[in-house]
């Protein structure tokens, strides 16, 4: 029997100019991670052969393009996206591009969507939970946010180090734990500042299942009724995540997904591998959980559901 292809919308890759740069900037840790990985496209495609998966999106991880240069970010977001259009175009059938935007430089990032999405042809953006201490409501990003609305964007949202990581971390990688707070600080904040109802085109990712979105999502709740003194047409905390969507990686199973489908079930829930950031082994025993998983409600398997949801969202479907 056949077994469906996976789509991965989570999926990175790195380039020789971009990790100097960084370096340049004094990361050699990113993220208080060992070092920096390496990418190529013929690695990536050999993984994807052994993993089952059809196409994969690229886009460059935290920490982003922006090291404290408003000018230097914007050049590397454009060489970056170049490299990652560059890989697309030589092997379209397996890869698409989320583009990389010079965030907090909102006029410069204005500038970059219209070139990613209306001459380079990517698939969609990608954005950090926060930009140096700027979390996504801000009201100073809504220029980009009507940019993206107005062409029906896809915003994937990539978590990041909060600010002062350095204090709450105990010097261990941010991924571990931070990752999963962030994705939450971001979330909450698209949802309690009105971002969600403002641009309501945007098709957003978050993810790492939400990271521990699940588990504050009635918190949150308690908490909106009090901020909004019980404002009765507003949609609740669960009503918005159902407008996001979530990808697997990590660590789905045996846990993450079925709190995540108690919350929003799983018509928005699509793969992700976070390659090259996890080594292909760790990818690999990922794709195995997701195998044997028991089989979500509608009785197909991960790799049907996943796959039938993320063609929907990449041809413009709705949460």
């Amino acid at each position: 029997m056949t077994r469906t292809g996976l789509i991965d919308v989570h999926a990175h890759f790195v380039t020789e100019e971009y990790v100097a740069a960084a370096r340049a900037a004094g990361i050699d840790h990113p993220d208080g991670m060992p070092g920096w990985p390496g990418w190529s496209a013929e690695a990536h495609l050999a993984l994807m052969d052994r993993g089952g998966i059809d196409k994969a999106y690229l886009s460059v991880s935290s920490p982003g393009v922006h090291f404290g240069d408003d000018l230097a970010a914007a050049a590397l977001a454009r060489a970056v996206n170049d490299a990652g259009a560059a890989v697309r175009d030589r092997h379209p059938d397996r890869f698409g591009h989320f583009a990389a935007l010079p965030l907090p430089d909102v006029e410069a990032s204005v500038a970059e969507v219209a070139d990613a999405l209306d001459v380079r042809g990517s698939d969609g953006v990608l954005v950090e939970s926060n930009h140096r201490g700027r979390y996504l409501g801000d009201a100073r990003l809504d220029p980009l946010w009507h940019q993206l609305d107005r062409r029906d964007a896809l915003v994937f949202v990539h978590p990041t180090s909060p600010p002062y990581a350095e204090a709450v971390t105990g010097n261990r990688p941010r991924p571990m734990l931070e990752f999963l707070f962030d994705t939450a600080r971001a979330a909450a904040d698209l949802m309690l500042a009105g971002v969600l109802a403002r641009f309501p085109r945007i098709r957003w990712i978050l993810t790492h299942g939400g990271g521990v979105l699940p588990l504050l999502t009635d918190r949150m709740e308690l908490f909106r009724q009090v901020l909004s003194a019980g404002t009765p047409d507003e949609a609740t905390v669960a009503d918005q995540l159902g407008r996001f969507w979530f990808d697997m990686a990590g660590t789905p199973f045996p846990r993450q997904m079925p709190a995540l489908d108690a919350v929003v079930g799983t018509r928005q829930v699509v793969y992700g591998s976070d390659y090259c950031w996890t080594p292909p082994d760790l990818v690999l025993d990922q794709i195995r959980s997701i195998d044997t998983a028991g089989p979500p409600a509608d009785g197909a398997t991960w790799r049907d559901l996943t796959t039938r949801n993320a063609r929907r969202l990449l041809s413009g479907g709705t949460a």
